[in-house]
């Protein structure tokens, strides 16, 4: 029996709308921290689950996020009882504190964390955060809101390089940000032996999506004909996400949310976080990191499962591309196997 769950509380969603959900055998839980490819993988697994692009409702609708508070609970629990195909739904809670079905499937994916934060970024800048804050006072009220932000809506600074280290070094309640990140991948992590439990990363989805693909198809008990899987595939990269935005990005149920929505893709790509971290950052970066996660959690959230072998191969040290930290001979430290090279 597991312990009581623990309970995830934000501006924007609330774990505990979890409570009495009723489950179905074959059900995917997709739990992923915020800007690691959630939506990457609903489109993934609506394409195994359909076995074609053309879905038939926006992909936020097949794949409701249930934790989110823009919509009475009563609403998505009605929706996701009327759902005839294979359920897929999307959460940005820890494992720590879903319920835990054994005829349900897990899955988590994992980002480099430096990618994530610049994602983030992006994204909050391309949000409307007054239409967000309408439609949660619609769906379930406000009166919590003084709890939850006693002081208000904290402001942004302006400096981008600011807002990274805020993101990456505050551990003030309510523990978001780096802290919230690797400790939502490290409930997967200590969990991964569980048949039900999956955990996927965005590097190895960038590097081989075909091969993840048909792995998840495989976990999942999905048969795909050879003669689709191409077109699949296809439809499953980040620039066909993109061309469809408005039909894939996240709550475009809600209008005026999205300044652009085809901007929710902006680019899919990683490193970005390398145009403004130096050799001291680096350094500075992975200590925290040390405060917050093992070495094998972290070496694998930073490089995906190909960077996470490649480390055991060489006994804690990377000889291309490390898990984390700039390319090995550049001079630069990065931490790789619990040391600084």
């Amino acid at each position: 029996m597991r312990d009581v769950l623990r309970r995830y509380r934000s501006l924007l969603a609330d774990s505990g709308r979890w409570d009495g959900f009723e489950f179905r055998a074959g059900d995917i839980v997709i739990s992923t921290p915020s800007k690691c490819g959630t939506t990457w993988m609903q489109m993934i697994c609506a394409l195994l689950i359909f076995g074609d692009a053309n879905l038939p409702r926006p992909l936020t609708e097949l794949s409701p996020w249930l934790d989110i508070q823009t919509d009475t609970i009563s609403n998505v629990f009605a929706a996701l009882a009327a759902q005839r195909h294979r359920r897929f739904i999307k959460s940005h809670t820890p494992l720590d504190g879903l319920p835990f079905d054994e005829r349900v499937t897990y899955i988590c994916v994992g980002r480099d964390p430096r990618d994530a934060a610049i994602s983030s970024d992006n994204h909050l800048n391309n949000m409307n955060r007054e239409v967000l804050i309408k439609a949660r006072e619609r769906a379930v009220g406000s009166d919590d809101l003084p709890s939850l932000i006693p002081d208000g809506m904290p402001p942004r600074a302006e400096d981008p390089v600011e807002r990274f280290w805020r993101w990456v070094e505050d551990d003030a309640p309510p523990h978001e940000g780096l802290e919230l990140l690797l400790h939502h991948l490290g409930t997967f992590w200590d969990r991964q032996q569980a048949p039900n439990v999956v955990l996927a990363h965005y590097a190895d989805l960038q590097a081989d999506l075909e091969g993840e693909m048909r792995r998840l198809a495989r976990l999942l008990g999905i048969v795909i004909g050879e003669d689709v899987w191409p077109g699949l595939v296809a439809e499953g990269r980040f620039d066909r996400m993109r061309a469809h935005a408005d039909e894939v990005a996240p709550q475009v149920t809600i209008e005026g949310l999205w300044h652009d929505t085809s901007l929710f893709f902006n680019r899919g790509t990683s490193g970005q976080w390398r145009t403004f971290l130096g050799p001291e950052d680096l350094h500075r970066y992975e200590a925290r990191v040390r405060q917050l996660a093992t070495t094998d959690l972290a070496a694998w959230a930073h490089g995906g499962w190909r960077g996470y072998r490649r480390l055991n191969r060489t006994n804690g040290y990377a000889e291309e591309t490390p898990a984390y930290g700039q390319a090995a001979g550049t001079g630069v430290g990065h931490f790789v196997g619990g040391a600084t090279a």
